[in-house]
């Protein structure tokens, strides 16, 4: 049973995951600091520093408070301004993603040429035959008789 283990997790698939997933935790951190670091204090600037995270609905009249954190705990609200803030925030993320990527694309471009791509070898049986079908062609468009084997 220790062998079977030992077998599982050093199976390629699952060190290769195991690496990912650190790997992505780690780009995630560098990705979040981007955005909360650079990105978001750019956009608070232009924006004027608007936060959705405080706007809401009272679903119940007890609600009076004006802050989110408070009116939850008086009852029912429709949080719609924090959702709205994350579907920001998520936009942000991907465009910003999506720059880098594009970016790390062309200098994965930059540095190494495409590569001619080779024709695939065919089979020998495949050439032998279109050369035997070449050499009928050729004869009867000849006039020729068709040759007996």
């Amino acid at each position: 049973m220790l062998n079977d283990f030992k077998d599982f997790v050093m199976r390629g698939n699952v060190v290769d995951l195991a690496v990912a997933v650190v790997i992505g935790a780690a780009f995630g951190a560098i990705v979040q600091s981007m955005v909360n670091d650079l990105i978001m204090p750019i956009v608070g600037a232009i924006t004027g520093g608007v936060d959705f995270t405080n706007y809401f609905t009272p679903l119940s009249s007890k609600v009076t408070a004006g802050a989110l954190a408070e009116a939850k705990k008086q009852g029912a609200v429709l949080a719609w301004g924090n959702f709205l803030q994350v579907s920001v925030n998520f936009l942000i993320i991907a465009a910003v993603l999506f720059l880098v990527v594009r970016g790390m694309n062309a200098m994965k471009a930059r540095v190494a040429p495409p590569q001619a791509a080779t024709a695939p070898v065919r089979p020998a049986q495949e050439v032998l035959l279109e050369e035997i079908r070449d050499l009928l062609a050729r004869d009867a468009s000849r006039g020729a008789p068709a040759r007996q084997a």
